[in-house]
């Protein structure tokens, strides 16, 4: 097998893992509790670093066999992942971890959802305002302590985006 072939079989595995852990990382529905110790972020596969060596006798990559990148969500798909958490909350303390991990990550997508718009950023001055304003006050510490002792301004960021958006209904039908 020549190194070129290996390095495409190790990378056709590497994509295998990635897509077995994001299919098994969507398989609870949002009445299901996450197992033990289970995190909600997302966390990407560790591949090894290329190498000069590894970059320069590299084959060309066919264009017709890379599927493209699909880019942030649209506004209307990230603000219905937000809207989906008002059917959840910290009614255990298991669950409470998840869910405000779960809203800031939602938020996370709205803000880049928003950026990406075609009308552009300013058309969402007031919610990217509000969520910029929440990650300063978080101060990037994404620990449960940090969110539950932030539990109110999160949940207030999320309502207020929502009623901003209720008065905005074409940015999500």
């Amino acid at each position: 097998m020549t190194n070129a072939r290996a390095r495409r079989a190790l990378g056709a595995a590497t994509l295998m893992v990635a897509l077995a852990s994001s299919l098994l990382s969507c398989s609870g529905g949002p009445g299901t509790a996450p197992h033990a110790g289970a995190s909600p972020t997302r966390v990407a596969p560790a591949a090894a670093p290329a190498t000069a060596a590894d970059t320069a006798t590299e084959e060309p990559t066919d264009p017709s066999t890379v599927a493209p990148s699909p880019g942030p969500e649209k506004v209307r798909d990230a603000f219905a992942e937000l809207q989906a958490t008002y059917n959840d909350g910290c009614t255990t303390p298991g669950n409470c971890a998840y869910f405000l991990n779960r809203v800031l990550d939602n938020l996370g997508g709205l803000d880049a959802a928003m950026k990406a718009d075609p009308q552009g950023p300013a058309h969402f001055e007031q919610p990217l305002a509000w969520i910029a304003g929440l990650r300063r006050e978080l101060g990037g510490d994404s620990s449960f302590e940090n969110l539950k002792k932030h539990q109110d301004r999160l949940i207030g960021v999320r309502d207020r985006i929502n009623v901003w958006m209720q008065g905005h209904p074409e940015d999500y039908r």
